[in-house]
């Protein structure tokens, strides 16, 4: 993957309309939501793996990783994968209507996917998909305190959907995994941002709203960080991502 992808892909991210994304203190800018659905079991994963941690910490980038056991019957079951995933990976091939379930597979902006390592196709779909049903069109502004982790959540935007949830997704910034059996035995591999839990904090109505989450909530013992979705769902299955947000250094 060259320079020029990154850069066109920060431009696609930059010239769009909305603001979705803060970091703490710092400006708001415009992102792409890149889900990695990936498995240790799987061959063709660590392209995908090593392009996610490039992306990570490009500028209007979040990127979330996320194991699947979809291959845990190859004879090595993924250390990192949790039930929800799987789950959340099908639901969203169900919501497409295409039912396409493999790995690596990059879900962008909970209404668009493509090949994880392919990082032409996934600039594609950003490209494509931003706006789209609302997707990241929601602003979104992040302030720590006190009391815990203050969200301030703008009003929908005249083609979003005017019900969605709020999540908070606990993220291990980094993991190290050596595979001791299947396809990829005998390798060490890294991973970023990993899900590792799913909270839903509450509704929003379509109209501008303030939550707080106590800080006790932002991490846990496998933890050290956190991102934030407002998804809208249809037949209790994830839609478009209408804003999100990340703790500083994910």
């Amino acid at each position: 993957m060259g320079s020029g992808f990154l850069g066109l892909l920060a431009s696609i991210c930059l010239s769009v309309s909305a603001p979705a994304l803060a970091e703490g203190d710092g400006p708001t800018v415009r992102p792409v939501f890149i889900e990695l659905f990936t498995s240790q079991g799987c061959s063709s994963c660590p392209p995908a793996d090593k392009l996610m941690a490039t992306l990570a910490h490009q500028p209007g980038v979040i990127a979330l990783s996320l194991p699947v056991d979809l291959w845990d019957y190859v004879g090595w079951k993924d250390t990192l994968a949790m039930p929800y995933h799987s789950q959340r990976q099908r639901q969203y091939a169900k919501a497409r209507g295409d039912n396409r379930v493999y790995t690596p597979q990059a879900v962008i902006n909970g209404i668009a996917h493509a090949v994880g390592s392919d990082p032409a196709a996934i600039m594609a779909q950003a490209d494509m998909c931003f706006g789209r049903d609302g997707a990241l069109s929601v602003a979104m502004r992040t302030e720590m305190s006190p009391g815990g982790l203050k969200v301030e959540i703008g009003a929908a935007t005249e083609n979003a959907p005017k019900i969605a949830s709020l999540w908070l997704v606990r993220v291990a910034s980094s993991r190290d995994v050596q595979i001791k059996r299947g396809e990829n035995a005998g390798h060490t591999f890294s991973y970023v941002n990993v899900a590792r839990g799913f909270l839903r904090i509450g509704d929003w109505k379509g109209e501008a709203a303030s939550f707080t989450i106590p800080k006790e909530h932002l991490a846990s013992a496998d933890a050290d960080g956190w991102m934030l979705l407002l998804q809208a769902s249809t037949n209790y299955r994830p839609g478009v991502i209408l804003a999100a947000a990340k703790s500083p250094g994910l």
